[in-house]
């Protein structure tokens, strides 16, 4: 019986694991590779060492993207999850219609990115103006994307608005993990609200928040989808994440091999940065 076991695990994970290295592995080994030349994309090509790299430290708009995409990230990391644990909070306690609640607040990530921008890119530049005429107000009477200084806002107002959905949810699932009976001996001991859920609740929390911090940080690093539809990159190149600079590089202008070389270090910028959050979050869990 366990030698049957035994074959079927191999009949189902060699498949896998042969799909995975021809689709994941194969492609990242042939990118580095290809960093270390002058390919186009297509046509002949020739080794240039390290220059790609040499010249992407060197390059001012590749530097103001990673700047752009890690003050970005932060941002909405900070802002999503602590807007996401208010939520869960509220929806958790003893309310009315609270599983009703949970199902709205998890629509606007069923959405997908694009539609959700291409929406808040309508709102932004006719709704918001409108109102502003409406109610004189100054601010509101232009669009917010079109201003070099404050059309990141716009973003993080979307990228959070959209992936709260999903860190809320995480966090029920953490909260309702929690005993009720360490809130009940609290109560007996006169513990307030905030003491509750400064020595109870957040503690407790920590492994769920390890996670949605993890995960969001990365995700936001790799922001693609709202750049696109919400701006393009603009204005001029004030809102070009990396992810949309590579994209942009190599496929509009010509530089495949350069911009691959760019994907390279900032997989590995990515990956140092979660190693990081992991050490340091799995030190607080302890």
């Amino acid at each position: 019986m366990r030698n049957k076991i035994n074959r079927l695990l191999y009949i189902v994970i060699i498949p896998t694991l042969i799909l995975f290295f021809m689709f994941h592995t194969l492609p990242l080994i042939q990118g580095v590779f290809y960093s270390f030349t002058d390919f186009r994309g297509y046509g002949d090509w020739d080794f240039v060492g390290l220059s790609n790299y040499i010249e992407g430290f060197q390059d001012t708009r590749i530097r103001y993207s990673y700047f752009f995409t890690i003050g970005f990230s932060v941002i909405s990391t900070i802002l999503v999850n602590i807007i996401s644990m208010l939520i869960a909070l509220g929806i958790n306690s003893n309310i009315k219609f609270s599983n009703t609640l949970r199902g709205i607040y998890f629509i606007p990530y069923m959405l997908g990115t694009l539609i959700i921008a291409y929406v808040f890119s309508f709102i932004f530049s006719q709704i918001i103006p409108a109102l502003g005429d409406v109610l004189n107000i100054d601010f509101l009477r232009y669009n917010i994307l079109g201003n070099q200084n404050l059309a990141w806002i716009g973003i993080v107002v979307v990228t959070v608005w959209e992936a709260a959905a999903f860190n809320t949810i995480l966090y029920l699932s953490g909260l309702v993990t929690i005993d009720e009976s360490i809130y009940e001996a609290a109560e007996i001991d006169g513990a307030s609200n905030f003491a509750k859920f400064k020595n109870i609740t957040f503690p407790l929390l920590i492994p769920f928040f390890t996670i949605n911090l993890v995960v969001s940080m990365k995700n936001f690093l790799m922001a693609f989808d709202q750049i696109v539809a919400l701006t393009d990159g603009g204005p001029g190149t004030a809102t070009e994440s990396v992810s949309f600079l590579i994209y942009e590089g190599a496929f509009s202008d010509g530089q495949f091999a350069y911009q691959i070389a760019n994907a390279v270090v900032f997989f590995i910028i990515i990956l140092l940065i979660s190693f990081f959050q992991f050490r340091v979050l799995e030190r607080e869990e302890n």
